[in-house]
C-alpha cells in the first residue's frame, strides 16, 4: 500500500487508538506518533454488574406461542469497547470536518471496524482512503511501517 505524504493513519482497537501520520513519502514512510488514546481500566464483569440476567416470562416464542426465555447477561467489556470505537469515530469525523487530514487510512480489528463504520460520517468517507481489518495495537511504529507497505 501507498501512504503517501502526509497520510493520516488510525490504528485502534477497543482500548487502545494511535493517530500516525506520514513524515516521510510514498516510497519511504516515517509514521510520526500526533496522538495516543486509551480507553482506561475495565474491570471484571461482577464488578460492573449489579446482578445475573434472568429470565422473561409471557413472552412470544416461534410460531407465535406464548412461553418465557432467558435474557442475555450483557457484555460489559464489549459495550466498553464499541463506546470506546464510537468516540474514536467522533473525534475522526470533527478532524475531518475540520480539514486535519486530506488522506485516512484505518487499521483495526474486524468487529472495531465495524463499530467505528456505524459513525462515519459524509466528510470522513470522502477522505477515507482505505480500511484495513487488522489488529496492529500491539506493534511498533517501525513495524507498522513494514506491515502497511506490504499490504
Amino acid at each position: 500500500m501507498e501512504l503517501p505524504h502526509d497520510t493520516a493513519i488510525v490504528i485502534a482497537d477497543g482500548r487502545k487508538l494511535l493517530f500516525l501520520r506520514n513524515a516521510g513519502d510514498a516510497r519511504y514512510p516515517d509514521l510520526r506518533l500526533e496522538l495516543k488514546r486509551d480507553a482506561g481500566e475495565n474491570p471484571p464483569t461482577h464488578e460492573q454488574a449489579t446482578d445475573l440476567a434472568g429470565r422473561a416470562m409471557g413472552t412470544r416464542v416461534a410460531g407465535g406461542q406464548w412461553g418465557s426465555g432467558t435474557i442475555e447477561p450483557a457484555d460489559y467489556h464489549q459495550i466498553a469497547e464499541d463506546r470506546f470505537a464510537a468516540e474514536a469515530a467522533a473525534m475522526l469525523n470533527a478532524g475531518a470536518l475540520a480539514g486535519e487530514f486530506e488522506r485516512l487510512v484505518v487499521v483495526a480489528p474486524p468487529e472495531t471496524l465495524g463499530e467505528l463504520r456505524r459513525h462515519y460520517d459524509r466528510h470522513l468517507t470522502e477522505r477515507l482512503a482505505s480500511e484495513i481489518a487488522k489488529d496492529l495495537t500491539r506493534h511498533t511504529i517501525p513495524e507498522i511501517e513494514k506491515l502497511l507497505l506490504a499490504e
